[in-house]
């Protein structure tokens, strides 16, 4: 059976096909007016096109239409009285002493928010029926305002949907798409439950469009799509809940790098995916960490996805001047048209531009000699724009790469130091096209003592896709306090998510064996206004104490606690693509080196040796200044480094000692 994953980058998009005893690694150049063709245009490259294969995808086709406001035209439904909702928000501000702070822009114009009569309170009672004539006269003027989309949110909706369901079915009488937050959160906190439905039914029509253009020409294939929690589903569940899949890339690479770190002998990890147009790190401390509050363009997004922070800085990231004339690097993006300078359509500097300059990337063996570089191009580029600020070339590449590390460091430094972690106990996980060009010098920031940089590097997230289980996620909100709290009580309120969650996965075509039910309680001290996540046991209360006391520092055992939530993750187990040790040939260490080349490190000129990836074989190490190139990836070995070539193929480097 042929086995693909495809991740959608800003600037190529990868692929890596599974055939028996084989694994095939192949890149193009995304094409993001419409994903789909450089999809296709790899199959057809690849011969598989066409042809019968399970394909996972990790798409941006939602992501990309929430940061760019071009979903669907949305209407908003919710109870008379709160039409204002997705405007008020929490009335926070993301900066406090700002006066010119940036106005939220939520997804729905105020005049296409509409309330209806009706009430139910907390407890799920009717207190007013819905006024169905009103649901009617309402339904026709969305008709006549030729709205594409509708997202409803009645206040108590998680307690009973009753309401929400009735007119779910006059929209769909009616021709018109909508999400009901009863089926897409069916929790408490109202403005955070008609957020993610809001960004669900904006994104629908378009990721239905997509799919449905994408598996036409498949045909065949069958066709999933990667999720924000690390697992994949099936395109039709994709189209029912797209918010799923706002971070589907980024998560792939989450799984991979894990997999990569718990194959090689490391548990604990900092994954670091640097790509073309931003950089994503995760933290996990012997599992992957996932995280139900995020934001995505400044909305909220309650749903349970890898805990990723993501910052525009990559290999595209372009350098500026800004008003006081410092140096500044992103997040604007030269992507994948026109590029870097050095792709030979570019006119902005970018990081890759600043690489080349410095000799961390060889022209001669990019994307495995496929594609031309032009580093003279580059190098004027950047001696014209030093002279502004009185730099030369090499000093000007320089301190675009160490601007980037910064930003990039930061991103390391919230996922971690922040949250309680040492980035010491941890190793740094270091994939996407750029990533192994930065891993040491961001290691050596942060005293990280070891970096993996995991075979095909480079498409990594495509392979973390291959890695996925399909996973579904299922919550509802209780809120029991402390007395009323028994193990027997949450055993029973458990059981109709439990029965939802088998039903869905046997459709899905898993058989009981392959289907994994895990429990969650999200729990918090009484009078808090948020909550932690714990497994469902008879020690949920010292579970949450020890982990309150992790993340902030304090924990009263006395306090009185409660139960917000009740969370389902139901898993179902795919197979895997084993990841074989590599075999050794005897070859030298010597037929690896292809050339020698001129690199700069702190000011300082160094001779370094480049080296072929695909020649390198299991035990072969050495010290830096160094080049490992890779067809889809280049990785950088700085002097006072070691690298050693593990079992299956993946670079570990460390700092040597110093005396």
């Amino acid at each position: 059976m042929i086995r693909l994953g495809i991740d959608t980058g800003g600037t190529f998009t990868d692929f890596v096909l599974m055939t028996p005893g084989k694994l095939r690694v192949h890149k193009v150049l995304s094409t993001p007016a419409n994903p789909a063709l450089a999809i296709l245009q790899g199959l057809k490259e690849l011969g598989v096109l066409e042809r019968e294969a399970d394909i996972i995808h990790g798409s941006t086709v939602a992501t990309n239409a929430l940061l760019e406001r071009r979903g669907a035209r949305l209407a908003f439904i919710t109870t008379a009285g709160f039409e204002d909702l997705l405007t008020i928000g929490r009335q926070t501000r993301r900066e406090l002493y700002n006066i010119m702070v940036e106005e939220r822009r939520p997804l729905v114009l105020r005049e296409f928010c509409f309330g209806l009569p009706e009430r139910i309170d907390a407890d799920g009672r009717i207190i007013r029926s819905l006024d169905r004539r009103a649901l009617d006269d309402l339904i026709d003027r969305i008709k006549r305002k030729r709205i594409e989309s509708v997202a409803v949110c009645f206040l108590h909706a998680y307690a009973n949907p009753e309401h929400e369901r009735v007119v779910g079915e006059r929209l769909a009488r009616a021709g018109i798409s909508y999400s009901l937050s009863s089926e897409v959160l069916p929790e408490y906190r109202e403005f955070e439950r008609a957020s993610t439905t809001a960004i669900n039914a904006y994104v629908a029509p378009l990721m239905e469009r997509y799919l449905n253009y994408l598996e036409a020409k498949l045909g065949p294939a069958r066709l999933k799509i990667m999720q924000s929690n690390g697992g994949c589903l099936s395109a039709a569940a994709a189209r029912q809940k797209p918010v799923t899949t706002i971070l589907s890339g980024p998560a792939g690479g989450v799984v991979g790098a894990s997999a990569i770190a718990f194959q090689a002998g490391f548990r604990r990890l900092i994954s670091f995916d640097m790509g073309g147009t931003s950089t994503d790190v995760s933290l996990c401390d012997g599992a992957i960490m996932t995280t139900t509050e995020t934001e995505i363009s400044h909305l909220p997004l309650k749903f349970p996805v890898i805990d990723i922070h993501s910052v525009g800085s990559g290999g595209g990231s372009i350098a500026y001047l800004d008003e006081g004339r410092a140096l500044r690097v992103g997040p604007r993006s030269a992507g994948a048209d026109p590029g870097p300078i050095c792709y030979g359509k570019g006119e902005e500097i970018t990081v890759t531009d600043a690489n080349l300059v410095l000799g961390r990337l060889d022209p001669n063996h990019f994307l495995g000699g496929t594609m031309r570089l032009f580093p003279e191009k580059a190098h004027q580029a950047l001696a014209e724009f030093g002279q502004k600020i009185n730099l030369k070339a090499d000093e000007l590449a320089e301190g675009i790469v160490r601007v980037a590390d910064a930003t990039m460091e930061r991103a390391i430094r919230v996922i971690s130091v922040e949250r309680g972690y040492d980035p010491r106990d941890f190793a740094l996980v270091s994939f996407g096209g750029a990533g192994g060009m930065h891993a040491c010098s961001l290691a050596a920031r942060l005293r990280i003592p070891v970096v993996i940089v995991p075979k095909n590097a480079g498409v990594l997230s495509a392979l973390g896709m291959l890695l996925s289980d399909v996973v579904k996620d299922y919550s509802h909100s209780v809120l029991l306090r402390d007395e009323t709290i028994s193990i027997k009580e949450i055993d029973r309120l458990f059981e109709p998510l439990l029965n939802q969650a088998r039903r869905d996965l046997v459709k899905e075509g898993f058989s009981p064996r392959s289907i994994r039910l895990l429990r969650f309680l999200d729990v918090r001290y009484v009078g808090q206004s948020y909550e932690l996540t714990v497994p469902a046991s008879a020690r949920f209360r010292h579970e949450f104490n020890r982990l309150h006391l992790k993340r902030y520092n304090y924990a009263d055992e006395s306090r009185p606690v409660e139960i917000v939530n009740l969370r389902v993750k139901a898993i179902g187990l795919t197979e895997k693509p084993a990841l074989p040790e590599l075999e050794k040939q005897g070859r030298p260490l010597s037929r690896a080196i292809l050339d020698e080349r001129w690199m700069i490190f702190d000011s300082q000129k160094y001779k370094a040796r480049i080296y072929d990836r695909q020649s390198l074989e299991p035990g072969h190490e050495f010290d830096g200044p160094a080049v490992i190139v890779d067809y889809e990836s280049t990785a950088v070995l700085p002097p006072g480094w070691r690298v050693k070539v593990d079992k299956f193929g993946h670079l570990i480097m460390r700092i040597k000692r110093r005396k």
